[in-house]
């Protein structure tokens, strides 16, 4: 596994791309990367398509990133998560032991003949464990599938973190913004090109906005450890001053 891998997330159903359902994860997954000092570098959203849910997962697999997948691991007609990873790792499904375990000792004899079809995972699976009801996730190379049911998804998603990334320690992250008032962004790309270059420690970001009374505004924003964002935005401020594109009051 990758020592400072990046993150993204997969949500899958076609309930979300209708519009039935409202997606909680996005938001949610970056304040679980966040309280572990990592954050999100991709999110994609994709339908109960067999097809496309393969072609999205040998994707993610060839790019090396560490992906949360959020939905459709069980057992009824539109839950093709568990096929379609096997089939990006050229895998077969086959019954886990440790799943098997997990949802007969949750459903006992209830667990067949459809509940226990939620024990096939992909080869190679390793399972996540599941707290509120026992039904395993399962982690393939770097793909983590958890399913849609948010809460139940959340602490599965912390688990994994927890378990098989605490390895990377990152120092806590911080953010800070400025606001500029009638520049535009076409003058400041040589100036904040220059900057990122210089200071190649931190993140820059440039976020325009034009509000009704016409005052054309734009947030800069620098991210990075505490005192590597203190240092940068001091030094971003004194060559705006300096430019004459940053009021003074």
């Amino acid at each position: 596994m990758a020592v400072d891998p990046c993150f993204g997330i997969l949500i899958i159903g076609d309930e979300i791309l209708s519009g039935r359902r409202k997606d909680k994860h996005l938001g949610k997954a970056i304040d679980i990367l966040g309280q572990h000092n990592l954050e999100l570098s991709w999110a994609r959203y994709a339908g109960d398509d067999e097809s496309l849910l393969i072609q999205h997962f040998r994707e993610i697999k060839n790019l090396g990133h560490s992906c949360f997948s959020f939905g459709g691991i069980g057992a009824t007609v539109d839950d093709r998560t568990r096929q379609a990873v096997a089939r990006a790792f050229d895998q077969g499904l086959v019954r886990h032991p440790d799943a098997v375990k997990e949802i007969e000792a949750q459903f006992g004899d209830r667990a067949y003949p459809n509940r226990i079809l939620m024990a096939d995972l992909p080869g190679g699976a390793e399972i996540i464990p599941n707290p509120r009801n026992r039904v395993p996730g399962f982690t393939v190379g770097a793909i983590h599938c958890l399913p849609g049911f948010p809460e139940m998804a959340w602490s599965m998603m912390e688990w994994v973190l927890d378990t098989k990334y605490q390895h990377i320690a990152k120092p806590a992250l911080a953010q800070k913004t400025l606001l500029l008032h009638n520049v535009h962004e076409s003058d400041l790309i040589e100036l904040l090109a220059n900057f990122q270059s210089e200071h190649s420690n931190i993140k820059l970001s440039s976020l325009p906005s034009l509000k009704g009374d016409g005052d054309s505004q734009i947030e800069l924003g620098v991210k990075g450890t505490v005192s590597e964002v203190d240092k940068a935005m001091e030094a971003l401020k004194e060559i705006l001053h300096a430019r004459g594109l940053m009021r003074t009051d």
